[in-house]
């Protein structure tokens, strides 16, 4: 499928996406859209106009799983969201969910992070 943007010699960027519950992650994966904490916006929008492509990873915290990958379909823009029904969501954007699979984090081990002093990827 077609890149949200013509960037194409742009690195790829990975984020990690913590949901609070696994509510937030199927409201996502059937409306197409993510809306994440303020503090996030800024990274997520540098990396999405600085990028040739943004994935993000779900897990649901608590979960002991991934709960899948999306790709990132838009800037993050001022319009809320009542879907998640929290005061401390900021704007939302179009997500384009790729796999939608629990993956237990005990699969994913080998997966370390350099830039988090190789820490396993969970």
């Amino acid at each position: 499928s077609k890149s949200p943007s013509p960037r194409q010699n742009m690195p790829v960027r990975y984020f990690i996406m913590k949901s609070s519950n696994l509510q937030n992650i199927d409201i996502s994966q059937k409306k197409g859209i993510w809306s994440t904490t303020p503090s996030n916006e800024r990274k997520l929008n540098g990396a999405f106009w600085d990028s040739s492509m943004v994935y993000l990873i779900f897990s649901a915290q608590g979960s002991g799983h991934f709960q899948g990958f999306a790709r990132m379909g838009s800037a993050i823009g001022c319009e809320k969201s009542q879907d998640w029904g929290s005061a401390g969501f900021g704007g939302v954007f179009k997500v384009e969910w790729i796999r939608k699979e629990s993956i237990p984090f005990q699969f994913t081990h080998h997966l370390l992070n350099p830039w988090n002093d190789n820490k396993k990827v969970q």
